[in-house]
């Protein structure tokens, strides 16, 4: 019997949506997946480390990283960059693990173009109004950046129709229970 190929699994929502909690209660509970560390020109914020949330690097290295086009998808996000770099993700991928993408919608559409095949999940919240509450209640931005997140999220959320799955992120469990279903679904189908 030939060994299984790994996936990629995107999972996308605008800011708030609570996808890091999600894939934080996935890769406690399914120890098949792996997370694929993003790398950001973003400040760390509270209890986050280098390496673990994000890999931080400066404006100058992430803009060497696209030069070398060692990104599988990248952006900017209200005046920072975000991107994923190819190489764990492929050696991942091909050692037949199921790598999780927490990225923004921009990424997700570029992913979709170079890797067709990927699974994709759109995580949304209950309704504006507690996506809202959950942003202020991080208490990491300015008014200005808030209402900048809030005013993209609107705009986000029209994209849900560009994915294979939407998840409706009202309680942790239950939406990481609903794609890890998702999950073992697709490699059944392998």
């Amino acid at each position: 019997m030939q060994d299984k190929k790994g996936e990629i699994v995107v999972l996308s929502g605008p800011s708030g949506t609570g996808k890091g909690t999600i894939v934080s209660f996935l890769l406690k509970t399914h120890k098949d997946l792996v997370f694929s560390v993003s790398a950001t020109t973003r400040a760390p914020r509270p209890g986050e480390e280098d390496g673990v949330a994000y890999h931080f690097i400066s404006k100058e290295t992430f803009g060497d990283m696209i030069a070398r086009d060692e990104f599988l998808e990248y952006a900017e996000y209200v005046g920072e960059f975000y991107g994923t770099p190819k190489k764990p993700v492929y050696e991942h991928v091909a050692g037949g693990k199921y790598v999780l993408l927490d990225i923004e919608v921009m990424g997700a559409r570029q992913v979709m173009r170079s890797e067709p095949n990927a699974l994709t999940v759109f995580i949304v919240p209950p309704s504006i109004e507690e996506l809202e509450r959950r942003l202020r209640g991080r208490g990491t931005d300015s008014e200005e950046k808030l209402v900048a997140r809030l005013a993209k999220a609107r705009v986000e959320l029209e994209e849900k129709v560009h994915y294979e799955y939407i998840v409706v992120n009202d309680m942790v469990e239950r939406a990481a229970a609903e794609i890890a279903e998702i999950i073992d679904r697709r490699k059944n189908k392998q």
